[in-house]
């Protein structure tokens, strides 16, 4: 007898409830043997006869313990000769891979394909994305619990296109004069205090982690800034769970029924934010009710989503969980980025002295003693402060990739047929790092690089310098974390000159954006 009548007569004569339930439990069986063995195999194959070759999937897995292994490995030791060829530091796996199968290759992060490209011209035509087809990743587990569906996550279409309108506004020239005060007074009091370490040493990148903050949260939160405080801790707490989750395999819907203290965590993190952005929301509704604010829900980024949430147009409104999720993208985005630049140009500049000493006498010529003001461009004017800033984004840019899902079967750049659903991550660093773009000199601190340009330094390929990313989903804080920064260096110089201390351990890592493992220690010296 055939097995198949056999197995279904077997179902047949079950009762029903049982039959229905065996059934359900092979139809479950069939599909994760589909995702975690058959796709693998057959995806594997498919782009292999195009020339894409890559490190062998492991079953469940896919690569993700060589990568991890790899990266903490690397980690325990330091990099060599304060080296700013970063690339083989943070991304030893996918550095190897590229030197064994070339710029494009076939890597699993567990069962989910993704082919990485340092391919200049696929790069431009996956973050241009003119068709539609490549997408923000679909996110899920403690990144979805992070951060929601706010701009760096999964929106598209009209949602996407009501909160890009509402970023846009956020952070518009005339929107950022009005910030500007905000950032001049948090980093006045960072410099102040600053004077008690004249000639000894001091950790910054904690001190940048304190001073962005408190910029992020006035500019958002404005009079509320005490409740951007403890939602802001709450977000840190969670960035630190998805960290330590990043390469970890789940079983989809595994930690519903056997939950972790991690996922018991996460979750009463996430109820928490939750809750406390209603309650300011709520709070900035009151005062409207009381007529304690005038022209409006105020001022701030929160007083603009809170009066979005309350438009009588359909097509501009937006729901609460937008405001959340808006929220804690600007939180996170905004200080993670601006507090890694600065970072890595203050450990630029306690090593090449030459150039802080031209960028001090540029900021003095043009200000003085006088701090930046809001009232005129003199931000613009400062070429050389510009070209160390472009220079410090190319050797360590705030994020080390950008990963893109196909959602549709897709030809890229004529040479490769795509399947729908794999992922394509575009690597910066490997890009930003890249001898045939930027020469042999090409992990070497040159800011004169960019002396004519990021136009004139790139070739006129706008796709080989990414720290914000390329196309429609670019970075729409950039001109806010560049103002800050700027800012922040300026008054910096006016009052001190540094060097780099001798307890500084080289480090770079990959938290959510490139950061110090051990911190930067420099000596301080008021002029």
């Amino acid at each position: 007898m055939n097995m198949g009548v056999v197995e279904i007569t077997i179902l047949v004569l079950l009762p029903l409830p049982i039959g229905v339930l065996v059934l359900y439990l092979i139809l479950i069986l069939i599909k994760f043997l589909h995702r975690v063995w058959w796709n693998p195999i057959r995806i594997t194959k498919h782009l292999s006869s195009q020339g894409i070759k890559g490190p062998p999937y492991k079953f469940l897995h896919g690569n993700t313990k060589e990568i991890h292994t790899s990266t903490k490995k690397s980690m325990t030791k330091p990099m060599k000769d304060l080296s700013h060829q970063i690339f083989p530091y943070v991304q030893p796996f996918q550095d190897t891979c590229t030197k064994i199968y070339g710029k494009n290759f076939l890597c699993w992060i567990g069962p989910q394909p993704t082919l990485f490209t340092a391919e200049i011209e696929f790069i431009k035509e996956v973050l241009n994305n003119k068709d539609g087809v490549y997408l923000k990743r679909e996110s899920e587990g403690y990144v979805k619990k992070l951060l929601g569906d706010g701009l760096l996550i999964t929106i598209e279409g009209e949602k996407w296109i009501k909160q890009r309108k509402l970023a846009n506004q956020a952070f518009h020239a005339e929107s950022l004069k009005g910030m500007v005060p905000a950032m001049i007074e948090s980093v006045e009091v960072m410099v102040q205090k600053w004077k008690d370490y004249e000639g000894k040493e001091i950790e910054v990148f904690g001190e940048f982690k304190i001073m962005t903050f408190e910029v992020i949260a006035r500019t958002a939160f404005g009079s509320s800034f005490a409740e951007g405080k403890h939602i802001f801790e709450m977000l840190l707490k969670l960035c630190s769970l998805v960290a330590a989750n990043s390469l970890k395999i789940r079983i989809p819907g595994i930690s519903k029924i056997f939950p972790t203290d991690e996922d018991i965590e996460s979750d009463r993190l996430e109820r928490e934010i939750r809750k406390s952005i209603i309650e300011l929301i709520k709070k900035r509704e009151e005062k409207v009710k009381m007529g304690e604010l005038d022209g409006g829900y105020g001022n701030d980024y929160l007083g603009m989503l809170v009066k979005a949430t309350h438009e009588s147009d359909e097509n501009k409104r937006i729901s609460y969980q937008d405001v959340i999720d808006s929220c804690k993208t600007f939180l996170l985005a905004g200080h993670e980025t601006t507090t890694g630049a600065l970072t890595w140009t203050c450990l630029l500049l306690a090593i090449h002295t030459e150039w802080q000493d031209k960028a001090r006498k540029e900021v003095f010529e043009l200000f003085g003693d006088n701090k930046p003001n809001q009232y005129d461009n003199s931000l613009g004017k400062l070429k050389i402060m510009n070209m160390i800033i472009n220079e410090t984004l190319r050797l360590y840019p705030p994020t080390v990739s950008h990963t893109r899902r196909v959602a549709k079967q897709v030809h890229l750049g004529n040479k490769l047929m795509l399947p729908a659903n794999m992922h394509v991550s575009v690597s910066t660093l490997a890009l930003q790092h890249n001898p045939d773009i930027w020469g042999e000199d090409a992990g070497l601190f040159k800011p004169d690089r960019f002396s004519e340009g990021i136009a004139k330094a790139t070739n006129n390929n706008n796709a080989a310098f990414l720290p914000f990313g390329l196309g429609p989903r670019f970075c729409v804080g950039s001109d806010f974390a560049l103002t800050e920064i700027k800012i922040a260096l300026a008054m910096i110089l006016q009052q001190y000159h540094f060097t780099l201390s001798p307890a500084y351990i080289h480090s770079p890592v990959q938290r959510m954006t490139v950061r110090p493992q051990h911190g930067l220690q420099i000596l301080l010296h008021t002029l």
